[in-house]
């Protein structure tokens, strides 16, 4: 895959979730914000309130969508219909890619509505790379796959979580949502340097960051998207835009969920790593230019 696929989505800066509590706000006082992110789930319906919402979000906004239902690791295929509904979806938000999880979560067509976690082998590999790529050329636009935090691990794995993730990504020839907060929080739970993921995650297929809160409790730690980013979130983010450059950053608040003007501050905190990596990217690029100057 070029290294530059994923370039244009660098303008999109920081986004938020768009959340019932806002509608009446963002409707009426039309606040600045670079994009929404949607729940792709909550819009797959023939009509009603949340269409008719979307579709003046739409008139002013970028949205872009974010799954929780495709479970590429699961055993069986997406559903067809839901599959169908969803590119239509797709269509009417000309969204520029396409999110979900990189985990399981469903049996013989029976849903656990959780995003559970795999076992790094190299069959689950191989097999959640075919089905990204069917499911990507099937909607024709990017797949951005993202990794959850988990709770639990499986003897049977034969890598590191940040090794199959790459693996997953490059045999897909897909994108990767690198979630610093569930890094973070799987880290605590089983005892790994979060740094090492961050470190060893395929830069140039990073497409978008998540961002979020948890809890600490006395033996894990949960990823609870009602607070705050704490801060060893906000160091991990911003080793990852170290590594990545400026790359479309959304907010997770998902519970407890506070005022938009809230919501918002707490977004724009992203904003100024953001622009420390985009100073770092026009420096060097403003130096290529002058060394190609000198060669000629």
């Amino acid at each position: 895959m070029p290294a530059n696929r994923f370039n244009g989505f660098t303008d999109y800066g920081v986004g938020i979730g768009l959340r019932i509590p806002h509608y009446q706000h963002i409707l009426t006082r039309k606040p600045v914000v670079d994009w929404f992110e949607i729940i792709s789930e909550n819009y797959m319906i023939d009509g009603g309130r949340p269409l008719e919402v979307l579709d003046k979000i739409l008139d002013q906004y970028n949205v872009v969508q974010h799954g929780v239902s495709m479970y590429f690791g699961s055993a069986s295929d997406p559903d067809p219909e839901h599959l169908r509904r969803l590119k239509r979806l797709v269509k009417r938000t000309n969204t520029p890619w396409l999110s979900d999880h990189l985990c399981w979560g469903s049996v013989d067509g029976r849903y656990t509505h959780d995003l559970l976690p795999m076992p790094y082998t190299w069959e689950a590999v191989k097999v959640t790379a075919e089905r990204i790529r069917r499911v990507q050329d099937f909607l024709e636009i990017p797949v951005v796959v993202e990794n959850v935090s988990s709770y639990a691990e499986f003897h049977v794995s034969e890598m590191a979580e940040w090794e199959f993730l790459n693996e997953v990504a490059e045999r897909a020839d897909c994108g990767i949502l690198l979630d610093v907060n569930n890094i973070y929080v799987s880290s605590q739970n089983h005892s790994f340097d979060p740094f090492t993921y961050v470190n060893a995650v395929l830069a140039e297929r990073v497409a978008q960051i998540h961002i979020a809160g948890h809890s600490k409790f006395e033996k894990y730690i949960l990823d609870t998207h009602d607070h705050p980013v704490l801060d060893p979130v906000w160091r991990l983010y911003a080793r990852a835009i170290e590594r990545v450059g400026p790359t479309a950053t959304l907010l997770e608040w998902d519970d407890k969920i506070p005022s938009f003007e809230e919501v918002h501050a707490e977004a724009m905190k992203a904003e100024k790593y953001l622009a420390a990596a985009r100073t770092k990217t026009g420096a060097a690029a403003t130096k290529v230019s002058e060394l190609a100057g000198v060669a000629r």
